[in-house]
């Protein structure tokens, strides 16, 4: 398989919270998602969650959604169903992505106007 060039990782990391099984196992809760630069679409995701129920579950709402628009929807989805103790370190860790991700779409949209 080749490497496809509109396709970037982009990490976001954040403390879990203290007593939980996955600070127990991680410290800190690692976001890792692949994303179509042309299309600003998640295709991939994973992350350091304490069970494969629950990274599965967070890797099925994020993949297919786009963050040209921002990550306010996105946001309001993950809230409405993801009742687990490390929901505020997933929406940092997802901030953390976006704004790495908006930087580098707007670098790109800059070079290619030049």
């Amino acid at each position: 398989m080749g490497i496809n060039e509109d396709i970037f990782l982009f990490s976001g990391y954040a403390r879990l919270p203290a007593g939980t099984t996955a600070s127990e196992m991680y410290k800190v809760l690692a976001l890792v998602v692949l994303i179509d630069m042309k299309t600003g679409t998640i295709v991939d995701a994973d992350c350091t969650l304490s069970t494969p129920v629950s990274e599965r579950f967070l890797a099925h709402i994020l993949v297919g959604s786009s963050l040209t628009n921002g990550v306010e929807e996105l946001a309001k989805q993950i809230n409405a169903v993801y009742h687990g103790s490390a929901k505020k370190t997933i929406m940092t860790a997802l901030r953390v992505i976006f704004d790495k991700y908006s930087t580098l779409a707007k670098t790109r949209m800059t070079d290619i106007s030049t």
